[in-house]
């Protein structure tokens, strides 16, 4: 264990490699907090403080070697961005898309509605004038999708999209039973 090759090599990549994974579980830890999942989080919790101690325990034991600074800190890097991607490959929960938009949205709500989201429009009157405001909950897995419907009906539509933390009810297109689907399919990880 006291190889120049341990020291100078194997030792920063594992504390790299270490601080990769506890990132990404403070970036799902966090996510899973504002999403209300209240069981998961701690436990995820738990897994991210327990590995941070010990990448941080090889750090203190190994003071002089900068490239363990390093490699800290590029995990702390890269761990955030890997758990960015974890997050949106998950697409967990649901969000409320709010379409602005001064031409008629009938065949939009219709389009909508026939695909089995739920749609609220409302009159309103904006800046230049009369404009339809369109309100959908959605679950992130279709945000795509409904984006790309919105730009096909309407590519000069104004649209946000809000993350929501709780939904009561709402109507939502039927999704296949996992165990309909295939093996390759099972795979697939859905986009934000």
């Amino acid at each position: 264990m006291d190889s120049v090759l341990f020291k100078w090599g194997i030792l920063p990549l594992l504390i790299f490699l270490a601080r990769i994974v506890d990132v990404s579980l403070g970036t799902l830890r966090v996510i899973f907090i504002s999403r209300g999942m209240k069981w998961i989080a701690p436990l995820v919790g738990f897994f991210e403080v327990l590995i941070w101690l010990l990448a941080i325990g090889q750090i203190m034991k190994n003071l002089t070697n900068v490239v363990c600074y390093v490699a800290y800190a590029g995990g702390f890097a890269m761990g955030t961005f890997v758990g960015i991607s974890i997050v949106d490959k998950l697409s967990l929960g649901v969000a409320l898309i709010r379409v602005i938009t001064r031409v008629d949205a009938s065949e939009l709500v219709e389009y909508l509605s026939l695909q089995n989201y739920g749609v609220t429009s409302v009159d309103a009157q904006g800046v230049t004038g009369k404009v339809k405001v369109i309100y959908s909950i959605v679950k992130r897995q279709d945000l795509e999708k409904v984006v790309e419907i919105i730009n096909k009906f309407n590519p000069q539509a104004f649209y946000t999209i809000e993350d929501v933390r709780f939904v009561s009810e709402g109507i939502f297109p039927a999704r296949e039973a996992w165990y309909k689907k295939g093996f390759l399919d099972l795979l697939r990880v859905n986009r934000k």
